[in-house]
């Protein structure tokens, strides 16, 4: 199928003199990188390099996320920073809700080669009811309402898909218990931008972040004035500013440990 126009992926090669910094960008379940190109595109502005991929199954119809799973998703990320951590010194990874997990993922898996996470409404399971069906449930239909575009800023949409592929988030749940596992093996700092209304992910993951992240730093900030694609919502800026300080703060530490 055709990427939907607004899909595509997004990549800059970076342009500061601070040692090739790179940050991998990870979009959220049933979005595209639409949701994240102006964060994207903020950092890049900074000088950083960036790759921010189009995940497998999402931007062309919500069947093709059908099948699809965490595997490919994951797979794709790690394309990302491969590419990306072959001409940068220093590697992040920021990502909004289940892109958020695959960056926690990328970080448990790969140690100190991952600098630092920058989280938004990160997601790691539910407090829903009905998500506990979804295994049984995805045998028998195929799809449930969409969650896309919660968002309260005034005429923002996100571009994302207008159905849940049931079989998909039985695999997003997978993927969640393996993160959680591994959480304390994470050794980057984190920070932890979560919107204090979010009708997608609830306070469930915040805590279990926090209650498994035992081996790192890790800096909540709240959104008082976004739903839960906060990237695109009234407090996109303060999540933009944030992550490029942190970003210098957390690379300029790395680099005088270097030279010392």
């Amino acid at each position: 199928m055709p990427v939907l126009k607004g899909a595509e992926p997004f990549r800059a090669d970076g342009t500061d003199d601070h040692g090739h910094i790179g940050v991998v960008v990870c979009h959220g379940f049933t979005g595209t990188p639409q949701s994240m190109r102006p964060w994207a595109e903020h950092l890049a502005a900074a000088g950083y390099a960036i790759r921010l991929p189009r995940l497998p199954g999402h931007g062309t119809r919500w069947q093709d996320l059908n099948k699809t799973g965490w595997p490919d998703w994951y797979g794709e990320i790690r394309r990302a920073y491969d590419d990306i951590a072959a001409n940068c010194d220093t590697v992040f990874a920021c990502g909004l809700s289940m892109g958020g997990t695959l960056a926690t993922k990328l970080a448990e898996d790969l140690g100190d080669q991952v600098a630092g996470l920058v989280l938004v409404n990160s997601a790691y399971g539910t407090l829903r009811k009905d998500a506990q069906f979804a295994p049984y449930l995805a045998r028998v239909i195929r799809s449930w309402p969409g969650i896309g575009s919660d968002i309260k800023k005034v005429g923002m949409a996100e571009l994302s898909y207008d159905r849940t592929p049931l079989r998909a988030v039985v695999s997003m749940q997978a993927l969640w218990r393996l993160v959680v596992a591994d959480l304390p093996k994470i050794t980057a700092p984190i920070l932890h931008f979560r919107s204090t209304e979010d009708h997608v992910v609830d306070s469930l993951s915040s805590e279990l972040l926090h209650a498994g992240a035992t081996t790192t730093t890790v800096t909540e900030v709240p959104l008082t004035n976004s739903y839960h694609v906060a990237t695109v919502d009234n407090d996109a800026e303060q999540i933009f500013a944030g992550s490029v300080e942190f970003i210098r703060e957390h690379s300029g530490a790395r680099h005088a440990e270097a030279d010392s």
